[in-house]
């Protein structure tokens, strides 16, 4: 019972967001950021948390600044991701651009698959469907949403232009498959793991568990690894998926050397893109919650 109203309740919010011009739709949802930003303490401050651990240097109003576009940012996702249906390239073309694609293509070309670093910036969802939409389906690496009616409702938007989803619990075997047949791949190495599911690496200079599949996945089977983000630029009005030079991974006799040093690379990637866009990073997840032995928690 309870999954048919959560099921209900979403498709009625979508429905209702993508029948509405689009600039209605944003500004509702930005109401609608707002009130969460107001009535969900608990997320505001981890925000307000992982922005002073971030950016110490910064003042407290300018971290807040940050923080309250973080949600207006998320208001603008769900309205994408209700209105994805009815995209085309032809009605995209005014405000969604590739930049760097040839970095992409590049990659592609050598015939060893592609894994695209990203992570919680931007527009994420709306990255691989307007990739797929213009020509280059691509795999996912999610986890199944708790309620299956919804789960197979967001899958099948994700996958409407030839994407595939990738789940986490066929993680291995799936990036493996995926990177033999020369595919591509996009993972989120952005959130917190556990070990030995994840190893730290330094993430704005604290030590952050990350999944290290990534790498690993990379050193074995060749495959590129470039960095890949679908983030909104105020100046143009417009999102941008943007693809950034390839990363290189070590390939040397000490293979657990080599995956700390990948996965401590595409970190390190990560963190410059969120620099340069720290208002379309989502801060209210606790990225830091895991801490090496013996380290106090943060909070």
């Amino acid at each position: 019972m309870r999954e048919n109203v959560e099921y209900g309740l979403v498709i009625a919010v979508a429905r209702c967001l993508g029948r509405m011009p689009r600039s209605v739709a944003r500004l509702l949802a930005g109401f609608i950021a707002f009130a969460v930003y107001w009535c969900f303490g608990r997320l505001r401050r981890v925000g307000v948390r992982n922005l002073e651990l971030a950016f110490p240097e910064l003042s407290s109003k300018t971290r807040k600044k940050i923080l309250r576009r973080v949600y207006v940012h998320l208001g603008w996702q769900l309205v994408e991701f209700c209105r994805m249906k009815r995209y085309t390239p032809e009605n995209t073309r005014n405000w969604m651009r590739t930049e760097g694609l040839e970095h992409y293509l590049n990659a592609q070309a050598r015939g060893k698959g592609v894994l695209i670093v990203t992570g919680h910036l931007g527009a994420w969802e709306l990255s691989s469907f307007y990739h797929s939409l213009m020509g280059h389906p691509m795999g996912m690496v999610i986890r199944r949403l708790d309620n299956r009616r919804l789960d197979k409702y967001v899958s099948g938007i994700r996958c409407m232009h030839g994407n595939n989803v990738v789940h986490k619990d066929d993680f291995g075997r799936g990036l493996l498959t995926a990177m033999r047949a020369g595919g591509t791949v996009g993972i989120l190495i952005d959130t917190n793991m556990t070990p030995p599911q994840g190893e730290f690496v330094r993430f704005f200079g604290i030590e952050a568990c990350t999944g290290n599949g990534l790498a690993h996945i990379a050193r074995k089977t060749g495959a590129a690894v470039l960095p890949g983000f679908m983030l909104w630029e105020p100046g143009e009005r417009r999102y941008v998926l943007r693809f950034g030079p390839e990363v290189e991974i070590p390939r040397t006799e000490n293979v657990a050397a080599d995956i700390l040093e990948g996965t401590q690379r595409c970190t390190s990637v990560l963190e410059s893109w969120i620099r340069r866009y720290p208002d379309q990073w989502l801060w209210i997840h606790r990225r830091w919650k895991a801490r090496p032995p013996g380290e106090p928690g943060l909070y």
